[in-house]
């Protein structure tokens, strides 16, 4: 895994992380932040929370790095940090030191890997909660999009609770919370895929919350 400054990366290690997470009282960790603009508007409602973006394109995670690294007086966030990394890499550097993990309206592998089975990307979400940590999954789903097999989940809370609960019981989590979500909670995630996708025009959001048991 790499922290990424504008176009600059730099190998990120164990202890240079915990040096850093050691200046703040919390930590969250948002999974495919994407263009990042949920870790920035987070990092400036909460100063003392260290807020990471990480994802697997570094190109996407370009200009909100560059913004944060400026200096705070411009804008700039030193609570917020980007990684280059895939989920399928978690927990890594992050093992046990997240009291919050976000995975936001995901698609692809990390769709698959965070609501299909207890695979590395679950286990790697798990894997980076202190106790007492919480895991957050916003998801939205249309038949056009081509997740046949994962559509009834997202569609159908009740469907999407069993499954999580049987997914990450296993794995230490305890599930307190699945239902739609409402308008300011898709708004508050700031994500620019969801502008995307029309969530909140064209379709539902579910949101559910799973904690370390």
């Amino acid at each position: 895994m790499r922290v990424i400054s504008g176009r600059q990366q730099t190998e990120l290690t164990r202890q240079e992380l915990r040096t850093r997470v050691g200046g703040f009282e919390r930590v969250v960790v948002d999974v495919g932040t994407g263009s990042g603009r949920a870790v920035l508007a987070q990092a400036a409602a909460e100063p003392r929370t260290l807020v990471v973006g990480l994802d697997a394109d570094a190109a996407s995670m370009v200009d909100a790095s560059r913004r944060a690294a400026s200096a705070p007086s411009r804008g700039g966030r030193p609570n917020a940090q980007f990684v280059v990394g895939a989920a399928e890499e978690l927990p890594g550097p992050f093992e046990g030191l997240a009291d919050g993990v976000f995975v936001r309206f995901p698609w692809g592998s990390l769709l698959r890997g965070s609501i299909g089975d207890a695979g590395p990307v679950a286990r790697g979400l798990v894997g980076m909660l202190r106790p007492n940590g919480e895991l957050t999954l916003l998801l939205a789903l249309q038949p056009k999009d081509g997740y046949d097999d994962l559509l009834p989940l997202v569609t159908e809370p009740p469907l999407l609770a069993g499954r999580l609960a049987a997914l990450y019981g296993p794995l230490g989590l305890r599930l307190v919370d699945c239902r739609w979500a409402s308008t300011d909670e898709v708004t508050a995630a700031q994500s620019s895929w969801a502008r995307r996708l029309r969530v909140g025009r064209d379709r539902q959001a579910v949101i559910a919350r799973l904690v370390v048991d």
